[in-house]
């Protein structure tokens, strides 16, 4: 993980899933103005899927980093999916994303087709890290550990290929829950170099990932990349958790968190970003945005400076494991 470690250095980087119109549709003036911000605040790792609004995240990435030094940033995408021209009714998260059909497929020709498409949305010739989208219980239901099968033999083996030739960094997972990761880090054949968990090692949410994920990463030498530290904006005081509506049990425990950082006079977004990158197998932590005035905050959030007494607070409260690593003032 020395490799991933030097490359990332424990950044904040920037995810894009809100950019494929997810909960809301974003003019493209304020899309292409938050990646940007985000350039102009010194942001250089960029994350983002095919998922995302059905391209368009992809295509609004390429828009604004077509334009910037190839050299001077990193950039990741998934496979897993791919584009058909055939168009559908969209719902869910993407409902205002664009038409096209979403084709889900995790063989070794899909995956292929996958990046190809990818690249040329994003108007590169190149991808730093390529992540295997979202073969987990969330979206496959009881069929998930067929479709992780597909993938062991189809994405799983091409991306291996691909990092042993040079022309990736690195691969892994990009999930929404833990145990897709822990599987994934027991193969031999093809072993990842680091994953995307998105909402599973959070100051919300945390305490599964601490028994096997985050310490077999640790152990392994795999890197971890947090995705979604708040939560789908849970911890922010927004209204979804996960994805999803969120549940009064977790606005109650924000609001146990908010009282907590009221008396210590701490931003409760800089504690969750320092959070997030305190234990040792993080390499990255990606909050996403669709307004350009939030990277500045996220950025001065993560090197704020809290004291010990809250951290200590939170343990004596059970409002954080005893287990987690946490932030040195």
């Amino acid at each position: 993980m020395g490799d991933i470690h030097h490359l990332l250095k424990n950044t904040i980087g920037f995810g894009t899933a809100p950019l494929g119109n997810m909960f809301r549709e974003i003019p493209e003036d304020e899309a292409l103005s938050t990646i940007e911000a985000a350039w102009d605040a010194g942001i250089r790792y960029f994350d983002t899927a095919p998922f995302y609004g059905a391209g368009l995240a992809e295509k609004r990435l390429g828009a604004t980093l077509g334009k910037k030094p190839r050299d001077e940033f990193l950039l990741s995408t998934k496979v897993g999916r791919y584009m058909s021209d055939e168009t559908e009714e969209k719902e869910g998260l993407f409902a205002d994303g664009r038409s096209n059909k979403v084709i889900t497929d995790y063989t070794a020709e899909a995956t292929r087709k996958s990046l190809e498409q990818s690249m040329e949305r994003l108007g590169t010739d190149r991808l730093d890290f390529v992540f295997v989208h979202d073969i987990s219980r969330d979206f496959h239901g009881d069929e998930w550990i067929e479709k992780f099968e597909e993938a062991r033999t189809g994405a799983f083996r091409v991306l291996t290929e691909m990092r042993e030739q040079g022309l990736i960094k690195g691969w892994g997972l990009g999930v929404n829950t833990t145990e897709p990761i822990e599987l994934a880090m027991q193969l031999e054949e093809t072993p990842p170099d680091l994953s995307l968990s998105a909402t599973q090692y959070t100051i919300l949410q945390h305490e599964k990932a601490l028994q096997r994920m985050m310490p077999r990463a640790e152990a392994q030498g795999v890197g971890i990349i947090v995705g979604g530290p708040y939560n789908s904006g849970a911890l922010l005081g927004g209204d979804h958790f996960d994805y999803t509506e969120a549940p009064q049990s977790v606005k109650d425990q924000v609001a146990s968190l908010s009282a907590v950082a009221a008396r210590h006079d701490v931003d409760l977004k800089a504690a969750a970003l320092q959070f997030s990158t305190a234990h040792p197998a993080t390499v990255a932590v990606i909050p996403g945005s669709s307004r350009p005035g939030r990277i500045s905050e996220d950025i001065a959030a993560l090197s704020a400076t809290i004291p010990g007494d809250f951290w200590d607070e939170l343990v004596q409260e059970g409002l954080i494991s005893a287990k987690a690593p946490l932030p040195q003032a």
